[in-house]
């Protein structure tokens, strides 16, 4: 098979040999690969592959089904899958555990369902099953056209939240709006602060989902809501200097920072579960969808991580083998 691995920061092509999927696994013919900023912090040496992982970037793909392992029966040969990986995605061929793996509904590309395991799962862990988002209340995304971003606003929007997004320069602020977003701020010209406290008539809002880390979460404890939850699934420089007690206290407020790929894998197949009853309706019906800024070839990785790292792009970059 084809497949990228980092070598000293730079990407190539390489012929590897055909994985054979293990018992419980599903061997999958790419369709394509989602990037994901992890995999630049991967070849910048930051974020190693958990233990047992392959050392091939990519953390989610589509394809079809192309051979079972042992137990496995319920996907069958030719199925139209995407997979949640802890690394492999970037190459022709990939075997995946088949409590990541879920079906590609009928009404989407199969190149583009690679845009959703990922921000699916994410998203969902944190919004839906940490901070338990509901009906009628009110999140706040940062970054509403990146990648995790774009999905949470239809997300929210399909399960009936009011949604506030926050972007940087007119075209970013003009795709949150075409998303559905009810409030979209200009970060680079305008404070999220004073313009989500007056949108919800000083109240706040019940939800932060932040992509930023330390630098925002003042500023997210400012805006939060009582009883509000803030989700950190970026950390930034990695450190605080201070974290306020007693604001959160005050508020009753809750804060979670987690990952995705390090988790244990029955964590992940629980999560995947989760995605597959609460949101895949929601795609399956057209109200949640794929975001896709654009496909690249695979050997055009690199311009893929450069397109991601000057963070210009709406949705996510994609990888063809």
């Amino acid at each position: 098979m084809r497949a990228i691995t980092p070598d000293d920061g730079t990407l190539h092509v390489d012929e590897l040999p055909d994985p054979v999927p293990a018992a419980g696994e599903v061997l999958i013919e790419v369709a394509a690969a989602g990037v994901n900023n992890a995999d630049l912090q991967q070849v910048a040496g930051n974020y190693p592959p958990p233990p047992g992982a392959s050392d091939i970037l990519g953390l989610e793909v589509s394809g079809t089904v192309r051979a079972l392992g042992a137990g496995v029966t319920s996907f069958a040969i030719g199925d139209r899958v995407c997979a949640l990986l802890s690394g492999g995605g970037y190459a022709s061929l990939v075997a995946a555990p088949v409590t990541q793996v879920l079906p590609v509904p009928g009404n989407v590309d199969l190149v583009e369902a690679a845009g959703l395991p990922e921000a699916a799962c994410t998203v969902y862990s944190n919004v839906g099953m940490l901070a338990g988002l509901r009906p009628g209340q009110t999140l706040l995304v940062h970054g509403g056209t990146g990648g995790m971003g774009s999905h949470a606003v239809l997300w929210a929007k399909a399960l009936g939240a009011t949604v506030v997004a926050t972007s940087g320069g007119e075209r970013k602020v003009r795709a949150s709006r075409e998303l559905g977003a009810d409030l979209v701020i200009d970060h680079r010209s305008e404070d999220f602060v004073a313009r989500t406290l007056e949108f919800t008539g000083g109240r706040g809002v019940d939800v932060v989902l932040d992509v930023v880390g330390p630098d925002y979460l003042d500023r997210n404890l400012e805006v939060l809501a009582p009883n509000g939850h803030i989700a950190v699934i970026a950390s930034g420089s990695g450190r605080t200097g201070e974290l306020d007690l007693g604001a959160m206290m005050r508020k009753r407020a809750t804060i979670s920072a987690t990952t995705l790929r390090a988790r244990p894998a029955v964590e992940k197949a629980a999560i995947v579960e989760a995605v597959r009853y609460n949101v895949w309706p929601l795609v399956s019906a057209g109200r949640v969808r794929p975001v896709v800024d654009s496909v690249l070839p695979l050997d055009q990785a690199a311009e893929a991580h450069r397109r991601v790292r000057d963070g210009e792009v709406i949705g996510k970059v994609l990888l063809t083998p």
